[in-house]
C-alpha cells in the first residue's frame, strides 16, 4: 500500500453494535471492526443503553479497524458519523458521566408525557413545525423524562452543568476531547430533526416547543450542517483527523443508496425498517401517517427533505426468535426454516412489540401471531416472521405512493439496504408484495458509506455527489412474480390481523 494512498473513516454507531468502516474512493470497504453492546431490558416496554460502553467500543472499532488495514490516522482523511437516531443521553459536562442509561429509540417509557401533551392540540400539536406526531419514539420527551427522574437533574441542566444530545453528540464529544479538552457539542440537521425540538424551516431549536415539552435549551448541542468540519480528533488514535460529516442512520442510507433527487426512495432492513423519499427542498406535510424530515445539508447548500415510513421491528423479530424463543440458534437460519414450509400455512405475525409506527401509529396495540392451527409448525411461524416485514413495508409504500403523486411521482422500484436484504426469500416475497422492483446495491454497507460521503465531500476527498452517484450499481433485483389475486388474498389477510393487535393496552396493561 501507497503511503500516499488515504481513506475515509465511518463510525456506524447502532441500536445493536458499533462499527468503524474504512472506506476508498470507489465507495468499497477496506477495513471494518464491530462490537455489539448490551440491551438493558429494566421493564416491559423499557430499552436502555450504556453509553459508556457504547465509547468504550466506539474506541475499539476505530483502533481495530485500523489495525486490520495496516492503517494510521495519516492514512486518513476524515471521519463521518452515523448513528441510531432517537436514541437520547444525558451527561454531566464537567465529566462527561452519563447521569441515566441513554434512553434507546424503541423505548415506550414517555407514553404518559406524550399523552399529556397530547391533552392541548391532540397528536399533531407540533407537527407543523417539527413535522412529527407525537410519539414515544423521538428524542425530546426521553430528555424531558431523564431530566424528572434523575433526582437534582433539571436544576443542573438549567444550570449549564449538564449536555444532552443522540448518540452522534454524545460520539463526536467524547471523539473531539470530552470533558478534558472542551468536546465539541454539536448535532446535524438530521438528528436535530427527530427530536421533535426543531423548526423545519429555520433548523433551529423552536423555543416554545423546547417549553413545552420540558427541555431547557442551554443542554442541547448546536445544529450544523451534515457535511461540514466540526472539530479535530483529540487524544487517540486518529488525533488531529478532522469529523466532517454527521447523518442519522437512515438518512446516511438514504445518501449513500445515490437517493438525490425528488421521488428517489431506499428501504433499510435493520432492526426496524425505515423507507425514505427524497422531496427535494419542499417540506412535503404527509397525509397518510408519515413523517417529514431533513434528508440531508450539505455545507451551505440548501436542506434536502424527505417523507419517511418508520417500522420499529423488522431485524429484532429474528432476533427475539433466536433469544427469546430459540427457534434459531442463529439470525440466517431464519431463512432456511421460512422455506421449510411451501407457505405460511395461514399463520401472520404482527410484531407489534413497541405498539404500531408508520402508517399507523397506534401505541396501544401489542405483538400477536394470528391464525395459529394444529397444522402449524416453527416453520410457518419464522415464515410468518419473515413476511411481516414485506407486509409492513407495503403498508409503508402505500403511505408513501399516495404523498408521492404530490412530491414528483410514484416509485417504479425500491433501493434497499441494510442485513436482511441478503435474504433472497424475504426479497423475492417483499417484490411480490410491492408490485414493484426491489433492487440491492452492489455496496450493502451503505449507511456507514453516506457517513463518509458526508465526510469526504467536507474535506475535497470527493469532489461533488456526482461522484456518489457514479459509484452506485446495482448487485441484484427481484421483480414481482406472484399472481395479483393471491397478493390481495395475502394483504387482506394482513390487514385483518392489523385489527387484531389493536387496543390492547389499558391503564392497568403495560
Amino acid at each position: 500500500m501507497s503511503s500516499s494512498t488515504t481513506y475515509v473513516l465511518a463510525i456506524d454507531q447502532g441500536t445493536t453494535s458499533t462499527r468503524a468502516i474504512v472506506f476508498d474512493r470507489e465507495g468499497s470497504v477496506v477495513a471494518t471492526d464491530q462490537m455489539e453492546h448490551e440491551q438493558i431490558f429494566p421493564r416491559a416496554g423499557w430499552v436502555e443503553h450504556d453509553a459508556l460502553e457504547i465509547w468504550d467500543n466506539t474506541r475499539r472499532v476505530i483502533g481495530g479497524a485500523l489495525g486490520k488495514g495496516n492503517l494510521n490516522s495519516g492514512h486518513i482523511e476524515s471521519v463521518g458519523i452515523t448513528n441510531q437516531r432517537e436514541t437520547t443521553v444525558v451527561w454531566e459536562k464537567a465529566t462527561g458521566q452519563p447521569i441515566h442509561n441513554a434512553v434507546v429509540w424503541q423505548d415506550t417509557r414517555t407514553q404518559a408525557l406524550v399523552d399529556s401533551l397530547a391533552q392541548d392540540g391532540g397528536t399533531e400539536r407540533f407537527k407543523d413545525v417539527c413535522g412529527l406526531p407525537l410519539a414515544t419514539y423521538f428524542a425530546g420527551p426521553k430528555i424531558a423524562w431523564i431530566l424528572d427522574r434523575v433526582e437534582g437533574a433539571r436544576e443542573r441542566a438549567e444550570a449549564g452543568e449538564l449536555l444532552a444530545g443522540t448518540m452522534d453528540t454524545w460520539v463526536l464529544w467524547n471523539l473531539t476531547g470530552g470533558a478534558d479538552n472542551d468536546g465539541v457539542h454539536v448535532t446535524d440537521v438530521t438528528n436535530a430533526s427527530r427530536t421533535m425540538l426543531m423548526d423545519l424551516r429555520t433548523l433551529e431549536w423552536d423555543e416554545s416547543t423546547c417549553a413545552a415539552i420540558g427541555v431547557p435549551m442551554q443542554l442541547l448541542p448546536q445544529i450544523r450542517s451534515s457535511s461540514e468540519v466540526y472539530g479535530q480528533c483529540q487524544p487517540g488514535v486518529l488525533n488531529g483527523t478532522p469529523v466532517a460529516g454527521i447523518l442519522g442512520d437512515q438518512h446516511a442510507a438514504t445518501f449513500g443508496q445515490a437517493c438525490l433527487t425528488p421521488g428517489t426512495a431506499k428501504n433499510t432492513y435493520g432492526t426496524g425498517n425505515f423507507m425514505l423519499l427524497n422531496t427535494g427542498t419542499e417540506i412535503v406535510t404527509s397525509e397518510n401517517g408519515l413523517l417529514t424530515t431533513l434528508c440531508y445539508k450539505l455545507g451551505d447548500a440548501d436542506a434536502v427533505y424527505a417523507l419517511e415510513g418508520s417500522i420499529a421491528v423488522t431485524g429484532s423479530l429474528v432476533q427475539w426468535l433466536r433469544d427469546n424463543l430459540g427457534l434459531i440458534s442463529s439470525s440466517p437460519q431464519v431463512e432456511e426454516l421460512a422455506t421449510s414450509v411451501e407457505d405460511n400455512g395461514g399463520v401472520y405475525f404482527v410484531p407489534a412489540f413497541s405498539g404500531l409506527f408508520a402508517p399507523h401509529w397506534r401505541p396501544d396495540a401489542r405483538g400477536a401471531i394470528l391464525g395459529l392451527t394444529r397444522f402449524a409448525n416453527k416453520g410457518h411461524i419464522a415464515r410468518a416472521a419473515l413476511e411481516s416485514t414485506a407486509y409492513q413495508t407495503r403498508d409503508v409504500l402505500d403511505a408513501m405512493q399516495g404523498d408521492a403523486e404530490r412530491a414528483g411521482g410514484r416509485l417504479s422500484e425500491l433501493k434497499v439496504d441494510g442485513g436482511m436484504v441478503a435474504n433472497e426469500t424475504l426479497m423475492q416475497f417483499q417484490a411480490d408484495i410491492l408490485g414493484v422492483d426491489v433492487v440491492r446495491p452492489t455496496i450493502a454497507e451503505t449507511t456507514a458509506l453516506g457517513a463518509a460521503y458526508a465526510a469526504g465531500l467536507a474535506v475535497g476527498y470527493w469532489e461533488s455527489t456526482d461522484e456518489i452517484t457514479a459509484n452506485w450499481s446495482e448487485d441484484a433485483r427481484w421483480s414481482p412474480q406472484m399472481d395479483s389475486a393471491e397478493v390481495e388474498r395475502l394483504l387482506r389477510n394482513w390487514s385483518k390481523a392489523i385489527t387484531k393487535t389493536l387496543d390492547w393496552v389499558d391503564e392497568d396493561v403495560v
